[in-house]
């Protein structure tokens, strides 16, 4: 029976609500200056951009154990020695990291034989920091090649993040795609590896970020209170429409990391925190889905 002077709709909305549960992960790609080096960016200035993110990561920690928000770090293994400080800090503050490459080159620009070289260097840099290898694995550039889901099952990855088969729901990625020119595709089959998805939506590099190479002109830039405006949408729709959802927002710390961009982070965090999200690492997603889907 329904509640008085209520529908029993209307009781079954809230029912649904209350037991909804709607996970945000917030994850941070220590890139430094590889990302710049992957596009043949050596000289001093490009450096200097990525040494910001070194700067960064003593904003962002201090913010994250302020709101009591575990997070996962993606950082290539040429950052972890690079700035080992900064990673141990990352660990310390008992956050997640994650596996980004070796490099920032994009595994689909390599071989198979280059790409399990970078996989295995950069768990070995993981294992030296952590104790641990890396459970989850997010692509440099989120360009993935023909064998990454095969070289993740190999080396005992729980799940992936750097494809876009849905928003705000996990789901186990597929290997073996047939992709023709002119002619249906072909899905391969489905492994027990976890994607949890993203999108260049919810990451800041698009929106902020200004990067003039010889052939290309990224404007970024853009006004950040409008930005914040979209995330926050993105979790409000996830509310209104799943009763169990994880949604991914992706940072860089030398963009995220700037003052006035630093201040719509907190804003976003207060305000997800207000509308009932539930801050979790990547890998808590992925054991969560799999426990969901078991």
């Amino acid at each position: 029976m329904g509640l008085p002077g209520k529908l029993p709709g209307s009781q079954q909305r809230e029912d649904r609500y209350i037991m909804a549960e709607h996970y945000v992960c917030l994850t941070f790609d220590f890139d430094a200056m590889t990302g710049m080096v992957a596009r043949g960016m050596k000289t001093p200035t490009p450096v200097s951009r990525g040494e910001f993110g070194a700067v960064a990561v003593d904003r962002l920690l201090p913010l994250l154990a302020r709101h009591r928000i575990p997070a996962t770090w993606f950082v290539p293994g040429m950052v972890i020695r690079t700035y080992p400080d900064q990673c141990r800090r990352i660990v310390d503050g008992g956050h997640e990291i994650g596996h980004h490459g070796w490099s920032h080159k994009p595994p689909a620009d390599l071989s198979p034989e280059k790409e399990e070289e970078g996989l295995v260097r950069g768990n070995e840099a993981i294992i030296e920091m952590t104790g641990s290898p890396a459970s989850g694995y997010r692509s440099p550039s989120w360009d993935l090649s023909s064998v990454t889901v095969d070289l993740l099952l190999k080396h005992g990855f729980l799940y992936d993040s750097s494809m876009m088969g849905s928003d705000h729901t996990p789901y186990f990625a597929r290997r073996g795609d047939t992709v023709p020119d002119d002619e249906p595709i072909i899905f391969g089959e489905r492994t027990p590896l976890i994607e949890v998805p993203v999108s260049w939506s919810l990451d800041d590099f698009p929106h902020f970020e200004f990067l003039r190479t010889h052939d290309s002109l990224m404007p970024g830039l853009s006004n950040a209170r409008l930005v914040l405006e979209n995330w926050i949408d993105d979790f409000a729709y996830m509310q209104q429409t799943e009763q169990w959802g994880v949604l991914v927002y992706t940072f860089h710390p030398f963009i995220i990391g700037r003052g006035h961009r630093m201040l719509i982070l907190e804003k976003l965090i207060t305000q997800l925190s207000e509308r009932g999200a539930t801050f979790i690492t990547m890998r808590d997603a992925a054991l969560r889905f799999r426990e969901r889907a078991s």
